[in-house]
């Protein structure tokens, strides 16, 4: 079975033609970010997108009308990443509503612990650091898959996969028979392959980023770089 390409994009008034860039080169999932002035998880290269961002108009409302543009031009999952005060600024119903009625497939709130608000359906995150009570607790009420995140620290590119990885996939393995995605410092095809086989699925943030600033046909390249590792594994 093949593994999941998860792909994150910063919104911008770009982001539609970008998405569709991701989306023929091979991914399967796209997170779309919506910019939050402090975020805490986030390193510097989507730190600095966010930024952008924010300069280039982008508060919720607007997000959620490039959200809506992006699903009129991508059939795959969308799911909207972002922190819990834009929800608390909304208001956690609407916002959730409106979300999903602009074409939201589900959410991640990086900020949000998985026994908070369990009324909103989301991907759970699990890390190095969680008990086994946390890693079940996340397992039993995470929407589709689970997001391992490989490190303790925040998102960025890194030069080798963290070690960590293997007993966390092998910790939540044990108590779930949800897939399992890795992200934080996956940045290279190399690094793809080798996350890989230990997980269902990869998710790529800020070297997508980066790709993406260069323009989607840049962005398209890097996608499929990825894609072929992936593919290449699970033909192996």
């Amino acid at each position: 079975m093949s593994k999941k390409l998860v792909v994150y994009l910063m919104t911008m008034p770009d982001t539609p033609e970008l998405a569709e860039a991701a989306v023929e080169a091979g991914a399967d999932i796209l997170e779309i970010g919506f910019p939050f002035s402090d975020p805490l998880a986030d390193g510097p290269v989507i730190r600095r997108a966010g930024e952008r961002s924010l300069a280039a108009g982008m508060r919720t409302a607007r997000c959620l009308e490039v959200l809506a543009e992006t699903r009129a031009r991508v059939g795959v999952p969308l799911v909207l990443m972002t922190y819990s005060s834009i929800f608390d600024a909304h208001g956690w119903e609407l916002l959730e509503s409106e979300a999903r009625a602009a074409g939201a497939s589900s959410f991640i709130v990086v900020d949000l612990p998985a026994d908070v608000r369990p009324e909103l359906r989301r991907v759970q995150l699990v890390a190095p650091t969680s008990t086994e009570a946390r890693l079940k607790l996340a397992a039993g009420s995470t929407d589709g898959w689970l997001y391992l995140v490989t490190v303790t620290g925040t998102t960025g590119a890194r030069t080798e996969l963290a070690p960590s990885l293997a007993p966390l996939a092998e910790r939540t393995r044990a108590v779930t028979d949800a897939p399992l995605y890795a992200g934080f410092g996956i940045s290279t095809p190399n690094h793809a392959r080798a996350a890989a086989e230990l997980v269902d699925g990869i998710v790529v943030g800020s070297r997508a980023v980066e790709a993406a600033e260069a323009g989607p046909a840049e962005l398209a390249r890097f996608v499929g770089s990825l894609r072929g590792a992936l593919d290449a594994l699970a033909v192996a």
